[in-house]
């Protein structure tokens, strides 16, 4: 498309310049004839004075040789006898021939002839009683053509100067059409290839600003469709768990015996089936271009959590736990995809519920400091002995998420991944409820992580500063579907 809007812009501007240079140019060149013979014919009329008073040949001679043409021997007077019989004057040099002095002479109109080496103008002059004289100018052909040459160069010049800018103006257009186009081919390709992050600037033409649009919306649309699905994973687990749970504890009770046996292995079966499809579920996730956000993959934190809090609220409810949730009511920008922060929220939330008893309070905190965002997920339950083990399980996908028995080992490792590709950490420690505190901090310009120890005493003081916004024992938090989400 490029090379195709050069040519064209060049085939046109030629044709252009063309137009209008050959015809100036012949327009030029036909002024330069005229001045010169204008100049000549004035060189002719000094000589008529002389002629009407004197046809002497001396006088005449001196008369000549005074103009410019005569002192370089271009000019000649052709004098007919006034009487039959009598003698022609001739002065100078002629060049012109006898017939064509002779027509002149006759028609008494002005002639130019060619001659070797230019032309000549003859010139009529009335002399005497009825006598007729030609005054012959010689013109060279470097007179006729003086300063053609150089206004042709001009002309050539600003011909090429007109196309050199046409095509350099015709290949930024170019360059302003291909290079959205070869954005989006590149997107296009991306996204084929499972780099859900991608997006397209708008940018370029109105057309390829709304492709850009629509392959966005696309995107957006794919990404939703696999959370949703990754939603639907989730919930489904969570569905699962309760009762496998009772089931494991019933077969627990039916003591020793090969049915006993065989009810406890098709529940151990069944736990690891459901632990197959968590993994699985949580291993396809979107990828972005070199492990960063894509274009466009950035997402508004607080309503994200709002969202997630929305649905743990349900079941939040049934149990009959209390929640509290802070920090979400203006929009917080992060440089993390919305699906991912989603499944980190639902992996902590879901730890939250798996591994607390029921009516355990928890409470969701979301802090915005200058260079990172940190989310605070916090219970009342019995806590994590220890918190440097658990991130170890977490970060390897081996044991519990939490430290708790029969966990998958994705949550904390989902967590991380978030945290760590925005150049943020993840923390444990023990939060004013008595409980977990997982801490998340996501670096907003790729921040280094901190130090462990330093990270991990922030994030026991943003606990303690979100928990101040209210107490799990204050009424106004009983009951998700409030005013808090």
């Amino acid at each position: 498309m490029r090379w195709a809007l050069v040519k064209v812009c060049l085939a046109v501007t030629a044709m252009v310049v063309i137009a209008f240079a050959v015809p100036l140019g012949l327009v030029v060149k036909e002024m330069a004839r005229d001045r010169a013979f204008t100049d000549a014919e004035r060189q002719a009329a000094t000589i008529g004075p002389t002629l009407t008073i004197t046809t002497d040949r001396e006088q005449l001679t001196k008369a000549a040789l005074s103009t410019d043409p005569g002192g370089r021997g271009r000019l000649a007077v052709h004098v007919p006898a006034l009487e039959p019989g009598g003698t022609r004057l001739e002065i100078g040099v002629r060049r012109a021939t006898s017939e064509d002095v002779e027509t002149v002479r006759t028609s008494g109109r002005a002639s130019i002839a060619e001659v070797k080496g230019g032309s000549v103008l003859l010139q009529p002059t009335a002399f005497g009683p009825g006598g007729i004289a030609v005054v012959e100018v010689f013109v060279p052909e470097d007179e006729v053509s003086n300063g053609v040459g150089t206004a042709w160069l001009v002309l050539a010049g600003v011909g090429i100067a007109l196309i050199v800018g046409s095509v350099a103006v015709a290949d930024r257009l170019g360059v302003r059409m291909v290079e959205p186009a070869q954005r989006l081919a590149g997107a296009a390709h991306d996204l084929g290839e499972g780099r859900l992050g991608t997006r397209v600037p708008e940018a370029g033409p109105t057309e390829l600003r709304s492709a850009a649009a629509a392959f966005n919306s696309m995107a957006d649309q794919v990404v939703q469709l696999l959370a949703n699905e990754r939603e639907l994973a989730a919930d489904l687990s969570h569905r699962l768990r309760t009762p496998l749970t009772v089931l494991r504890l019933n077969a627990a009770s039916l003591g020793e015996g090969p049915a006993a046996e065989q009810t406890r292995a098709a529940v151990q079966q069944l736990e690891h089936e459901v632990d197959t499809i968590i993994r699985t579920a949580r291993e396809q996730r979107p990828q972005t271009q070199g492990g960063q956000p894509g274009p466009g993959a950035g997402c508004d934190a607080s309503e994200v959590i709002r969202e997630r809090m929305a649905f743990w609220s349900a079941l939040a409810e049934d149990e009959g736990r209390t929640v509290r949730l802070a920090g979400v009511d203006r929009t917080v920008r992060i440089p993390v995809a919305r699906p991912e922060l989603a499944a980190a929220l639902d992996a902590l939330l879901g730890n939250v519920f798996r591994h607390t008893p029921e009516g355990t309070s928890f409470a969701v905190d979301v802090h915005h400091g200058g260079d990172a965002v940190l989310v605070l997920v916090s219970d009342a339950g019995p806590g994590i002995p220890d918190p440097e083990s658990a991130l170890a399980r977490g970060a390897s996908g081996r044991g519990g998420g939490g430290g708790e028995v029969g966990s998958t080992g994705l949550g904390l490792d989902i967590v991380r991944r978030v945290a760590e590709s925005t150049g943020g950490d993840l923390r444990i420690g023990r939060s004013v409820l008595g409980g977990t505190e997982v801490r998340i901090r996501i670096g907003l310009h790729g921040a280094p992580a901190e130090r462990p120890g330093r990270g991990h005493r922030l994030g026991r003081r943003t606990g303690r500063r979100g928990a101040r916004g209210g107490q799990m024992r204050s009424p106004e938090f009983r009951g998700v579907p409030g005013a808090d989400l």
